[in-house]
């Protein structure tokens, strides 16, 4: 499980986040999904079930009252596992995005503060901290998002077909890909990938590629600024005046000028 705490909001960022349970314990965080904003605050978690370019930052925080939050990614074995022990009732896979927030219930607060604590004391978490994980996951699929989260452990879902579909496009994302190849890739129909791919994503695989480029370009440039058309090759792209153009859509300013931007700013790396 991951820790984090600020007294400065910060600047919005772009990154891949993988299938993840955030919880905010004080303080507020904003997720950007391609046009839709997820906001969470103290008592609340978000829950993401597969690789999403997400856009974030810490929107609360102040030196009287600090964010705080942690995260801890999802482990599909887990829940396959919990699902085949438990036999819990067969539920609808929700129509929206991979991606949802919810108030935390005490049991599952109650279980994160626990393993939180283990952290003081290898020996014990060594031994306890496995099943403290596991009562997290248990939690997760008896609560409000369980009709999601179930999703990651079943190896015919949709979600776990688009998580393939993902994991190809992340190993490819600076390459012309192939809408013909990555739908054979993962065993469905162009029209059927689309369709699965934008209902839990928001975007068509051709948009999420795009956003995988241009968020490493961004990375890129915050190394080194100065290597706008280098960024721009990196990535797959051909054409410096495509590159600049989406990058500006993307980001609000020309990557120059982006790049200058983010080394002035306060930012808090999380």
């Amino acid at each position: 499980m991951k820790v984090f705490a600020t007294t400065r909001t910060t600047f919005p960022l772009g990154s891949v986040a993988e299938p993840t349970l955030s919880l905010v314990a004080q303080g507020a965080k904003r997720s950007v999904l391609g046009d839709r904003a997820f906001d969470y605050a103290a008592g609340q978690f978000l829950v993401i079930t597969v690789d999403l370019p997400l856009t974030s930052h810490i929107s609360a925080a102040s030196d009287a009252r600090p964010f705080m939050g942690c995260s801890l990614r999802l482990d599909p074995p887990v829940i396959a596992e919990l699902l085949l022990e438990s036999r819990l009732p067969s539920r609808e896979a929700p129509a929206g995005p991979a991606i949802s927030v919810s108030d935390a219930t005490q049991d599952l607060i109650d279980a994160v503060v626990r393993l939180l604590k283990l952290a003081s004391s290898p020996d014990d978490a060594r031994v306890l901290a496995p099943a403290v994980r596991r009562e997290i996951h248990w939690r997760l699929l008896t609560g409000p998002q369980g009709g999601l989260v179930r999703q990651v452990g079943l190896a015919d879902s949709r979600v776990a077909t688009v998580a393939r579909a993902i994991a190809w496009i992340k190993r490819h994302y600076d390459e012309v890909i192939s809408a013909e190849d990555l739908a054979a890739e993962v065993g469905l129909s162009v029209s059927s990938l689309n369709r699965h791919f934008r209902a839990a994503t928001s975007m068509s695989p051709g948009q999420y590629q795009k956003q995988i480029r241009l968020q490493q370009a961004r990375i890129r440039l915050l190394a080194n600024p100065q290597d706008v058309a280098g960024a721009g090759h990196a990535v797959g792209y051909t054409s410096a005046s495509q590159f600049t153009r989406e990058y500006r859509r993307q980001f609000g300013a020309p990557p120059g000028q982006d790049a200058a931007r983010l080394q002035d700013s306060r930012l808090v790396v999380e």
